[in-house]
């Protein structure tokens, strides 16, 4: 990944779009890709056939995900604003347009990756919804899980917290609700709901909730 390990930072402040024009970042290769797109207002990306999955997760702005069903119709399979996401349809054409400014992070399925029962493609649903705040516990769902990547969402109650560990990959938070710390090489760094943070193979860290902290963690291992 691109980004420098240990910083809090803003997908979308570092991509903000260019007006006429789409932008593509590739920040992780790999059997998972992970793409972020900034779109200029009334700008699209073409609808095209893929024989995998994509999660969107908008981050700044709307998106319409349009393509066609499988009659051949025209449709719209959702339209996710900032922090909501989607799972697009396979085998049958998708692409993404939008009337505003506007950020999305795109990660690529493998065909075979089974997802989490409770995200269903074609249905836009929010991140943070997924999980629910326990007293005095930590929450955790895997949305998508493979031998290349994980993407995990999590909901810490108010006091609690991981321990220092290390992760076997890159990794990067999406800060979804709330506040918390995140303790990396020995310093702390405050991050709230909208910011991220990169973590580096093998860095320490640490996780702790500042009053209830809700975030979504995707760890690539190749």
């Amino acid at each position: 990944m691109k980004r420098n390990a240990g910083e809090v930072f803003s997908i979308e402040g570092d991509n903000q779009p260019v007006p006429g024009c789409t932008v593509s970042d590739a920040v992780y290769g790999g059997e998972n890709p992970v793409v972020i797109f900034s779109l200029g207002a009334h700008t699209d990306i073409s609808a095209e056939i893929y024989s995998s999955h994509k999660i969107v997760l908008v981050n700044q702005g709307k998106v319409e995900v349009y393509g066609r069903d499988a009659s051949g119709r025209d449709v719209v399979f959702g339209s996710p604003q900032a922090g909501e996401a989607i799972l697009t349809p396979i085998d049958t054409p998708v692409g993404t347009r939008t009337e505003e400014p506007s950020v999305y992070t795109e990660i690529t399925l493998r065909r075979n990756d089974q997802m989490n029962e409770v995200v269903k493609a074609g249905e836009v649903f929010r991140l943070a919804d997924l999980v629910p705040y326990q007293a005095g516990r930590i929450v955790n769902m895997d949305i998508v899980s493979n031998d290349n990547m994980k993407f995990v969402v999590m909901a810490f109650d108010e006091g609690t917290g991981l321990a220092e560990h290390a992760a076997p990959g890159d990794a990067i938070i999406f800060a979804l609700d709330g506040s918390g710390v995140i303790r990396y090489e020995g310093k702390d760094h405050p991050i709230k709901a909208g910011e991220n943070f990169r973590f580096a193979a093998g860095g320490k860290h640490a996780v702790f909730a500042d009053g209830k902290f809700k975030m979504a963690l995707l760890l690539t291992l190749k």
